[in-house]
């Protein structure tokens, strides 16, 4: 009777032990949560070798993390905001500041109206180029545009973006080089978003090359190439960044959205698009869904 009772005792000591052990790890944890700041990257650990400590251990590092994480996604997203209210604040109000300067200069030298006439409105159509890229990205970032995709001839569309650029690409002494390997290549695409893609293209090249443009394409993929202007290079990994600006001075045009437009108009067709420096030429390849590439005309 007496060993049975000494037996009793010794496991009733144990379990009396262990559960202090479990009270004091918890008091340990729950002080360490209560003093460490949110944004520590401590993790919380066990002194006791139990199944169930180490689990809740581990279910509490896990929420820790994840509330970290979730903390560095809304820093970024409130500095992102805070960068892009800044790029567009820059960008609306440049074309802006310069018209109604040309407009006072109207009031005091009339002689010249028709000069700052069209000056101002030469910044207005900027201006309204700005809004449209602005209100075009939004509608893609939430997926407001609908793209309806099927086989289209790459060509044509491209045909009308070079007619519609034509004064420009003129007065930049530029002859556009089309080498296509058969005239009825077709791509995955929509027809409208195909034509924009081109024309993003072709104002990039015009705004930020060193004149020059050559298209080429084959099955698959057109790739866009234009020499580089003396200045700063661009990054290839960030040229489809929204608002990103290759020279330092946001002062050679747009809103640094025509490209990010490209990017998500591909994306949406099932497809991309990358770029690349080689020597001093930018090549930017159009890669399209392989579902077009069958197609015979």
């Amino acid at each position: 009777m007496l060993p049975a009772l000494i037996l009793a005792l010794v496991a009733l000591g144990f379990a009396a032990l262990r559960l202090w052990g479990y009270r004091r790890q918890m008091e340990e944890m729950a002080r360490v949560l209560e003093e460490t700041p949110a944004e520590s990257n401590l993790r919380l650990t066990v002194g006791m070798d139990s199944a169930p400590a180490r689990r809740l251990c581990r279910a509490v590092n896990r929420h820790l993390e994840e509330g970290r994480r979730l903390r560095a996604e809304s820093l970024k997203g409130e500095q992102e905001l805070r960068y892009t209210m800044a790029c567009i604040s820059h960008d609306i109000r440049t074309p802006l500041a310069g018209a109604m300067g040309y407009l006072q200069l109207l009031e005091v030298e009339p002689d010249r109206r028709e000069e700052y006439l069209g000056i101002v409105q030469k910044r207005l159509t900027e201006l309204d180029s700005l809004l449209g890229e602005l209100f075009l990205y939004t509608r893609l970032l939430n997926e407001a545009v609908p793209l309806e995709c099927g086989k289209v001839a790459a060509l044509p569309p491209l045909w009308e973006a070079l007619a519609e650029f034509y004064p420009q690409l003129e007065a930049a002494g530029v002859e556009p080089e089309l080498r296509f390997d058969r005239e009825e290549l077709a791509v995955w695409a929509e027809p409208v978003a195909l034509g924009r893609v081109y024309r993003n293209l072709i104002a990039n090249a015009l705004r930020h090359g060193g004149g020059g443009l050559r298209v080429s394409g084959r099955a698959g993929e057109v790739v866009f190439s234009n020499p580089l202007g003396t200045g700063p290079r661009p990054d290839p990994n960030h040229l489809f960044d929204r608002f990103y600006q290759g020279s330092p001075a946001r002062g050679r045009g747009g809103a640094g959205l025509g490209l990010a437009i490209v990017r998500e108009l591909m994306e949406r067709m099932g497809g991309g698009v990358s770029a690349e420096i080689e020597r001093d030429e930018m090549q930017i390849k159009l890669v399209f869904s392989p579902k077009g590439e069958d197609y015979s005309g």
